[in-house]
């Protein structure tokens, strides 16, 4: 008898720390909020993007899984991370969709696509072509070499020209990919 209902203890601890974790996957402090409020948010991004972002509009400020978002029609266009040791806003791949961001990109191959899109990091012998003025810890985002659709956002391992010629290691760390928490997300 005390077997079994040390098993049923260990389930029932089990379950709680499943809902839990299922709990924080909500989004949290969500509030509208006007473009005066967030205007350093769109300068920020603006600055990275190198034009002017479009933020027109309802518009939130939430926080998700430790990440603070902007949302913009209840779309999470930006993401609050840290890169190069910095917090910053940067676009999630909705954003990245959505602004058209033809910058700090690099292309891989069908080939790398299945395990990107399983939150792999990026090899440097699937990327086929690097913007060559990434540098090391720059925000990156991957995208399909045929169809030009982002795949996934992390950070720069190595220089964008050395991406190119890699056989072999890590060339990106990745941060948000096509199918994980952030891409699922129903507002």
């Amino acid at each position: 008898m005390g077997a079994a209902l040390q098993v049923c203890a260990r389930h029932v601890l089990a379950l709680t720390c499943i809902r839990t974790i299922m709990v924080d996957k909500r989004l949290r402090r969500r509030t509208p909020v006007r473009l005066k409020q967030i205007r350093g948010v769109a300068e920020e991004i603006g600055n990275w993007l190198g034009e002017e972002v479009d933020l027109t509009g309802f518009l939130e400020q939430a926080h998700y899984q430790e990440t603070d978002l902007i949302l913009v029609d209840r779309i999470p266009l930006a993401m609050r991370i840290e890169v190069c040791g910095k917090m910053g806003w940067y676009p999630t791949l909705k954003g990245i969709s959505a602004w058209n961001v033809e910058r700090s990109w690099v292309a891989v191959d069908e080939g790398a696509i299945p395990f990107l899109r399983n939150g792999a990091d990026c090899m440097g012998a699937g990327i086929h072509i690097a913007d060559p003025s990434l540098g090391e810890g720059d925000f990156v985002w991957i995208r399909d070499q045929e169809t030009g659709e982002p795949i996934a956002t992390g950070t720069a391992i190595i220089d964008g020209e050395r991406m190119m010629s890699m056989t072999k290691g890590k060339a990106i760390s990745t941060i948000h990919w096509v199918g994980d928490d952030l891409w699922n997300l129903e507002v």
